[in-house]
């Protein structure tokens, strides 16, 4: 794939995107940003608002292999990875690895906080390392692989937070927004008539998502900018009156990253400043941790952000 093919591939996915999803830009923006630069996403927002649906509709989009995993207080680490079962062979028994719906290039961790701290955490290495360890085992994760997780902000009751190393693994929190009255209107047209299920094909291969991620990351990138980036995640450590704990390192990388896969994905051959702004939203605001100070006085992570970012 050349760059200036990737456009057309860009459009496509929108295109197909659009006959599910109305409304939401910006989420499918960043969803296919994320698969750019070959991240984990996180989507919050409100019940109803598409998250689940606008993972499911990418996946069918995508020529890969897709599986689900419903999020539940009672759900184990290896109804996750997989475990060992017994099988009679010509008389003898022996113990074969069962895979998990882990096994998969995307998964949807639907309700992601829903499941127990023990049962979060067995993403970790998945998420990181692309491999999975039960026993004395490791195997390796076909790729590309993604974890699209949905949660809502709402639903306290029978929720689990997610521990500051879980949500570092994810590139991107994505937030869902409240469609406008026009969408709206369209959503209530479309979805309180006869439904017809969208006609789907795959528009991107396996082959033509590493050529994306191999052209994401050699867009360039100026020195002035890559310098701005920076001064906004090591400001984070600075801003004591707002910020408790700040960004890592890892943030950095994943600002530069994201701000190459949405010139990309605007079909730019050069990283902007836009791109890096509005990229430290979905990059930051999971990975900052508010200072009492700031939550007293209501203060969101979006608020500082865009304070970081002038």
């Amino acid at each position: 794939m050349k760059l200036d093919e990737v456009p057309n591939y860009i459009d496509a996915v929108f295109k197909g995107m659009k006959k599910v999803v109305i409304g939401q830009d910006e989420v499918i923006k960043q969803m296919l940003t994320a698969i750019v630069v070959d991240a984990h996403a996180i989507l919050e927002g409100y019940p109803g608002l598409a998250k689940t649906l606008s993972v499911k509709t990418l996946a069918r989009l995508l020529d890969l292999r897709f599986s689900r995993i419903q999020n539940t207080p009672d759900l184990m680490p290896s109804d996750i990875l997989g475990t060992y079962l017994i099988e009679d062979t010509k008389g003898t028994r022996e113990l074969k690895f069962q895979q998990g719906p882990v096994f998969a290039n995307i998964v949807l961790a639907d309700e992601i906080n829903r499941a127990t701290p023990k049962t979060q955490s067995a993403l970790l290495e998945a998420m990181q390392e692309r491999q999975v360890t039960v026993g004395k085992e490791t195997y390796k994760l076909d790729r590309p692989f993604f974890v699209l997780a949905t949660q809502n902000p709402i639903e306290q009751e029978g929720t689990y937070p997610l521990p500051e190393a879980q949500t570092d693994r994810f590139l991107f929190k994505i937030k869902t927004e409240y469609p406008s009255f026009d969408e709206e209107m369209e959503i209530v047209e479309k979805y309180s008539e006869v439904l017809e299920e969208a006609q789907l094909k795959p528009v991107l291969k396996r082959e033509d998502i590493a050529d994306l991620q191999n052209l994401a990351r050699k867009i360039p990138i100026a020195n002035d900018l890559k310098k701005f980036a920076l001064d906004i995640v090591t400001s984070t450590r600075k801003k004591k009156d707002l910020i408790e704990y700040g960004a890592s390192p890892r943030a950095s990388i994943g600002l530069i990253l994201a701000a190459k896969g949405r010139a990309l994905i605007e079909g730019r051959k050069h990283v902007s400043r836009e791109d890096i702004v509005k990229m430290a939203f979905p990059v930051l605001r999971h990975r900052i941790v508010l200072s009492f100070e700031a939550e007293r006085n209501n203060i969101t992570p979006d608020d500082v952000i865009k304070i970081l970012t002038k």
